[in-house]
C-alpha cells in the first residue's frame, strides 16, 4: 500500500486543448499534477530511490513527477483523476515484484515438439518435385 501523498501534490490549472466551444478559451479545466520526490516528507529514503529508478522516464530534470489531465469538463474531476493517477503510479513503483520461479521443459514436451517438427519436415519433403537421380 502506497503512502498518502495527497498533501504534497502541487496542482496547476491550464486551459484544455481541443474542442470545447465558447468556454475553451476562457475556462481553465485542465490540471497539471506535480510531485517532488526528493523533497517529500512522507516517503522514506529507500522509497524515494526506488521511485526515482522505476519512474526515471517520467521525472523531469528538476526532480518533479508530473502529468496533465484534461479528460473531464470540470476542473474538480480532472483534479480527482490526477490525484488518483499519481497514487496509482507511486503505488505501482513501490510494489514488490514477485520473484520468478525457474521451470524446465518436460521430456515429453520436448519429444512432442521434435515429433511435430519431423512430421512437418516430411510433409514439406513430399511436396518437392522428383529429380531423375532421386529413385
Amino acid at each position: 500500500m502506497a503512502p498518502d501523498i495527497s498533501r504534497e501534490i502541487v496542482y496547476q490549472t491550464t486551459r484544455s486543448g481541443g474542442k470545447g466551444g465558447q468556454n475553451v478559451n476562457k475556462v481553465e479545466t485542465a490540471v497539471i499534477a506535480a510531485f517532488h520526490i526528493q523533497n517529500s516528507a512522507i516517503l522514506t529514503a529507500e522509497q524515494k530511490d526506488l521511485i526515482a529508478v522505476k519512474l526515471a522516464n517520467r521525472i523531469n530534470s528538476e526532480g518533479w513527477l508530473q502529468f496533465k489531465v484534461q479528460e473531464h469538463r470540470t476542473q474538480l474531476y480532472n483534479k480527482e483523476t490526477a490525484t488518483l493517477r499519481m497514487h496509482q503510479l507511486i503505488g505501482e513503483a513501490l510494489a514488490k515484484k514477485k520473484p520468478r520461479i525457474a521451470t524446465r521443459v518436460s521430456k515429453a514436451a520436448k519429444e512432442k515438439r521434435l515429433e511435430s517438427k519431423k512430421r512437418q519436415t516430411t510433409r514439406k519433403a513430399d511436396r518437392r518435385k522428383f529429380k531423375p537421380g532421386d529413385f
